[in-house]
């Protein structure tokens, strides 16, 4: 009996484009993916996704071919593996974003993901006006939903005010994506709401 893909049209959410840190001059590129900035994590895009052994449920071809379906067994088995899995699957950063609400760190991702959108923008005025969006609501030190940055880094947000550009937030998103990675992430794992999520997956592909 085919598997029902019921309410996955309802579920359909947009991903933002999620770009790798650009190259700064004089120094080379590490050897480490795109999304994991810091290095720490091994990278398992160009891999072979996973061993056969787990292809028990829908074969995964690539994110972005089922970046608009549920997630797969495989997809969640190996958000255990790769941080940079979860944030590149809108599935997974929505888990993760439930996951850090209940600890009370959901501002951590939601900069992350305003920094991607600004990345993207070429417009002079946008620019200024979501660079000022993003440092009241989480740079500035009068704000509650504020994130967790070194005061070396503030200092340079400070100064980029005057000339904003849609880069400025870079190194702040590094920390905080390195934060998450080496914090929050662990706990995420341990946590019910992917343990559930994962045998809620295998229960499926068993009854299918």
């Amino acid at each position: 009996m085919p598997r029902s893909l019921s309410g996955v049209d309802m579920r359909k959410r947009q991903q933002p484009h999620i770009e790798g840190r650009p190259q700064a001059p004089g120094h080379p590129r590490p050897n480490n993916c795109c999304m994991c900035w810091c290095g720490c994590c091994k990278c398992l895009w160009n891999e072979d996704h996973m061993e056969r052994s787990e292809r028990t449920c829908t074969k995964m071809d690539s994110i972005e071919a089922t970046e608009e379906q549920q997630p797969t067994l495989d997809e969640v088995v190996a958000w255990a593996r790769s941080f940079e899995l979860v944030m590149r699957s809108s599935e997974g950063r929505e888990i993760f974003r439930e996951f850090l609400r209940s600890e009370y760190s959901e501002e951590n991702l939601l900069f992350w993901l305003a920094c991607e959108e600004l990345k993207k923008e070429t417009d002079p005025t946008a620019i200024d006006e979501k660079a000022r969006i993003i440092y009241e609501d989480y740079v500035s030190i009068l704000s509650p939903k504020e994130v967790s940055l070194d005061s070396r880094v503030r200092e340079g947000i400070n100064l980029s005010l005057t000339e904003p550009s849609n880069m400025m937030y870079e190194e702040a998103q590094l920390q905080i994506y390195t934060l998450m990675h080496r914090d929050s992430y662990p706990r995420f794992l341990n946590s019910s709401f992917y343990r559930d999520l994962l045998d809620s997956k295998r229960s499926s592909c068993l009854d299918t």
